[in-house]
């Protein structure tokens, strides 16, 4: 009986020796990769939508700034304000991400506010008071950082997609994904557009 049950302390020994070994080589081996890779593209994206927000949330201030001294552009003044609008009532969560369809609104809808920040920021060449205003100097300096921010944080999510998806296409990962990720689809990527909408307005004087 001694016998008999040392032998299967033995065998309980070994198997927990064998599982501990198969779960190394799994951790090693990248089953891990997709949901962590999944999770960096959720929150590079993240940051992408806060830097958008903070443009988008100076944008009023300058509006005003600029009416106070170009009443008479109220069409630019109305254009950026309704790009404005627009860029933020199309909101994309983590879990949207793969929706081709939304993501290029979301995109057309950065650019329009782009191209109106552009052409507001170029009717104050026309004012010298409004050039050489405290306010509106650190307005532009905050829109041009936020133009920046954005940059790099869309970088980093078009980096953070190209690496959850080549995950999911090549060996081993591609094994992992058909076995256990089936659910988790390739991220859609932004993707430059014909009036370069992407590029950062030039907000120089």
């Amino acid at each position: 009986m001694r016998i008999e049950r040392a032998l299967l302390s033995q065998v309980q020994a070994w198997r927990l020796v064998v599982l501990i070994l198969l779960i190394t080589m799994l951790t090693g081996c990248g089953i891990n990769n997709i949901p962590s890779y999944d999770e960096q593209v959720k929150s590079a994206w993240a940051q992408v939508e806060n830097q958008y927000q903070r443009r988008a949330d100076l944008v009023p201030n300058l509006v005003e700034t600029v009416r106070g001294y170009a009443e008479q552009e109220r069409e630019t003044l109305t254009e950026v304000m309704e790009a404005r609008s627009r860029a933020t009532s199309i909101q994309i969560d983590a879990d949207s991400l793969d929706d081709p369809e939304q993501l290029r609104r979301f995109q057309e809808a950065q650019g329009e506010l782009t191209g109106a920040l552009s052409r507001l920021m170029a009717v104050s060449e026309r004012y010298p008071e409004l050039r050489s205003n405290e306010n509106f100097l650190t307005l532009q300096s905050q829109l041009e950082g936020t133009e920046n921010r954005i940059a790099v944080a869309r970088r980093d999510f078009i980096q953070a997609v190209e690496r959850y998806n080549t995950e999911i296409r090549t060996f081993p990962g591609r094994i992992w994904h058909s076995v256990l990720y089936s659910d988790m689809p390739l991220r859609e990527n932004f993707e430059a557009t014909a009036d370069n909408a992407e590029q950062a307005p030039q907000v120089e004087f």
